[in-house]
């Protein structure tokens, strides 16, 4: 369940949910990751998706409830990001207000 008691160190987890459920359909771009979490303090990029046939645009109902249970796209985005280094950067593509796919970029060394 997240709630608003939850402790700071879940509020960047908690916005990129919520940002997710504004967006509805689109991609968050260029979000770093630090300590397992999304890093709000860079800069990112969100593109949303308009469907021009008047389909569901605009932010889910979801934004307006105070907690909710974390389905299984959301703990699953969540766990991804825990296990990613410092720095990298995450794309995320979002249908219906959850998490569709995720992209890691990560820079490596050469050999």
């Amino acid at each position: 369940m997240f709630s608003n008691t939850m402790d700071e160190s879940n509020s960047q987890n908690r916005r990129l949910i919520r940002l997710m459920q504004r967006i509805n359909f689109g991609r968050i771009s260029g979000l770093h990751v630090h300590s397992g979490r999304p890093d709000f303090s860079r800069p990112y990029r969100t593109i949303q998706t308009v469907k021009l046939n008047g389909g569901e645009n605009g932010p889910r109902p979801e934004t307006e409830v105070a907690d909710f249970e974390l389905c299984r796209e959301q703990t699953a985005l969540l766990d991804a990001l825990s296990r990613v280094r410092d720095g990298a950067c995450v794309t995320v593509e979002v249908r219906h207000g959850l998490p569709f796919l995720v992209e890691i970029e990560q820079d490596h060394q050469a050999a």
